[in-house]
């Protein structure tokens, strides 16, 4: 494959200024074809017709490139050339793609586990990896310490790779997965995080959190539009903070009279210190109630809520409601209000908050 290079300039020829100019800008060189096999790439030279045998048999038809060649031809790219392919010297040089040096995630990303009720400890399969990497690493520079073989460093070398590689992602086409000792394939960084399980869409965009309720939903015309119907199992579970003032310590005391277990009740209380009083087991909390302290107490009706279906595609997926507490175990909603949603009633759920 040539490179081809800016057609030469005629002397004493005129260049017609209406017509556009065509350059290609390479450097004239036979260019190889690069090939990847497994983790190593190969490079391949396009044999010119017009070369006799002799020359032809001077160049290999296909011979392994290194990463060090890849990172010194990287490396020897000037700013210039750095701009014409839109790079930016000063945030991607192209050597940084070969790695030279090796980030290592700290232990939460890679927690031990508790074997035998904390008996005994199995490390993550992240940090037994680490551990394999680190120790081709020393066999590939106690092979050239020693002086060994080009073609044993090579393989010391090849085991290094396949570490690395595994250690980032365990599921390249063309290579074998690499096991745990049961015979468990690895679950290496990229597993961690594609995917509806992934870090992201399992963990980050979408996560189980506190203070929410999902159920079946079913209509009900009698509602206000701006209405949710509520199971009182719910609201007894879901809680408001509400802080005590002189108005309302006298109606905030009976409830926590009648605790956790009784509608209207309440669940905790704050003190201003911020120590939390659970009133499963506390029952005499009513008779310290102080202003300034916040009491989590059940839902009742004219409470704001929001009220979601998935998927949320628009911002009307997502909207206020107020609370009417209602008998059975389903939200109640009233016929009017699903089109937003695009909600209907054959089996459909809805979350809370």
């Amino acid at each position: 494959m040539l490179c081809e290079p800016d057609d030469p300039k005629e002397e004493g020829v005129e260049p017609d200024p209406e017509e556009p100019k065509r350059g290609h800008g390479g450097c004239g060189h036979n260019q190889p074809q690069i090939r990847k096999e497994g983790l190593k790439l190969f490079v391949q030279y396009k044999k010119a017709k017009d070369d006799d045998d002799e020359v032809k048999s001077l160049q290999p038809d296909k011979r392994p490139i290194t990463p060090s060649e890849v990172y010194t031809v990287f490396k020897k790219m000037s700013d210039h050339d750095l701009h014409l392919l839109g790079l930016s010297e000063e945030y991607a040089r192209p050597e940084w793609m070969i790695l030279t040096v090796m980030p290592v995630p700290p232990p939460p990303v890679r927690p031990s586990i508790a074997v035998d009720g904390g008996a005994m400890r199995s490390e993550d399969d992240l940090t037994y990896k680490l551990g394999d990497i680190i120790k081709a690493s020393a066999n590939v520079r106690r092979c050239e310490q020693e002086g060994a073989p080009a073609h044993v460093i090579s393989e010391f070398e090849q085991l290094l790779q396949f570490h690395v590689a595994t250690y980032m992602d365990n599921d390249i086409a063309g290579i074998s997965q690499a096991l745990q000792k049961s015979g468990r394939p690895v679950k290496a960084i990229r597993a961690r995080l594609k995917g509806k399980e992934g870090r992201l869409r399992g963990n980050l965009m979408g996560k189980r959190v506190d203070f929410s309720a999902r159920t079946v939903i079913t209509g009900d015309p009698n509602l206000e539009l701006d209405e949710v119907g509520v199971p009182k199992s719910i609201a007894m579970n879901l809680t408001f903070p509400e802080r005590v003032t002189p108005y309302n310590i006298a109606y905030l005391q009976e409830l926590v009279r009648n605790g956790p277990t009784t509608y209207p009740g309440a669940r905790y209380v704050v003190r201003d210190t911020g120590e939390r009083i659970d009133l499963r087991y506390n029952k005499r909390a009513d008779a310290f109630l102080q202003y300034g302290w916040i009491v989590e107490r059940h839902l009742k009706d004219g409470d704001f809520v929001l009220f979601n279906r998935q998927p949320s595609l628009h911002k009307m997926s997502m909207m206020s409601h107020r609370v009417k507490l209602m008998p059975y175990s389903t939200f109640r909603l009233n016929l009017s209000v699903t089109p937003p949603y695009n909600a209907d009633f054959d089996g459909d759920e809805m979350n809370m908050q």
